[in-house]
């Protein structure tokens, strides 16, 4: 994720420019991992799903012991405020969190807090990546509050994207406990093969992203089929192609599976317009 364009924060009631401290060293939040997060997108003053990535920020919050005082609907319209800060031609990711300020080793849930940052960040369209297969596997829904954005999963996420930079790759495929394919390292993974698009089951040990549910929804009503699955690495490098979904890039290719290249696929080109002909029907105009 590349941002460094001017970005606002909303919290303790205001606005702000730039990255506005939020945390003390002795905030719960930040050395005892009770924070959630989620991200959203405004670009070119369309904001497609993002009432279901505000209320998703809110159920976060409270998966993870929070007692979240704002709810989605209430997001939403401080992120459009946010919004109406920039040109109607930015490139904005919207990123609400939760945390608790205090607590013992669990949160204590009456000091949730609550901040909203906007920053300009392109949406990498048009361009591809490349994958290994991970080391890492996603942890179990036994293990880990995986239905939740929560922060301390992505210490994991980290730590695979470090080990792929390593091997020369952009990010990897991430199995299950079970061994087999769970997503990409920080999106959901979907491959095409003889005219069939395929997406691995949603076993919740990976988020059921919003984003991959508008794809399936998309396609299907296209007329494609889409199978969720169990799906093996093995079948990935006999894929006709490969394609992520997510928030932050919505919709990309995979170039290069391992040592085998993979081509910008007409699944993925279709996917691409759909979703973006779906998230032309969310156009805000800016506020009076």
């Amino acid at each position: 994720m590349q941002s460094g364009g001017r970005s606002v924060t909303f919290f303790n009631g205001s606005w702000m420019d730039g990255r506005t401290p939020i945390m003390t060293a002795n905030t719960h939040g930040a050395w005892l991992g009770s924070m959630v997060f989620d991200g959203g997108r405004i670009y070119r003053r369309l904001g497609p799903d993002l009432d279901l990535h505000c209320a998703r920020a809110v159920e976060s919050a409270r998966t993870i012991g929070l007692a979240p005082a704002i709810d989605g609907p209430a997001i939403e319209r401080l992120a459009w405020q946010g919004a109406d800060q920039f040109a109607d031609d930015a490139e904005l990711y919207v990123r609400p969190m939760f945390w608790a300020e205090d607590g013992p080793l669990g949160p204590d849930a009456t000091t949730t807090r609550f901040a909203l940052y906007l920053e300009e960040a392109k949406l990498p369209a048009g361009t591809g990546f490349t994958a290994c297969l991970a080391r890492r596997r996603r942890p179990s829904p036994e293990t880990m509050p995986t239905d939740a954005k929560a922060s301390g999963l992505y210490a994991q996420v980290g730590l695979i994207h470090l080990e792929a930079k390593r091997r020369g790759f952009d990010g990897a495929v991430v199995l299950d406990p079970n061994g087999n394919v769970a997503e990409f390292m920080a999106a959901n993974l979907f491959m095409a093969k003889d005219g069939v698009v395929s997406t691995p089951v949603h076993n919740r040990c990976f988020l059921n992203g919003l984003t991959r549910q508008r794809a399936i929804q998309l396609l299907r009503a296209d007329g494609v089929e889409v199978r969720e699955r169990t799906i093996s690495f093995d079948e990935l490098m006999e894929a006709d192609e490969l394609f992520s979904t997510g928030n932050y890039a919505k919709i990309r290719y995979c170039t290069r599976l391992e040592d085998r290249p993979l081509p910008h696929g007409p699944m993925a080109q279709r996917t691409w317009s759909l979703y973006q002909d779906f998230a032309a029907r969310s156009l805000r105009p800016r506020a009076a």
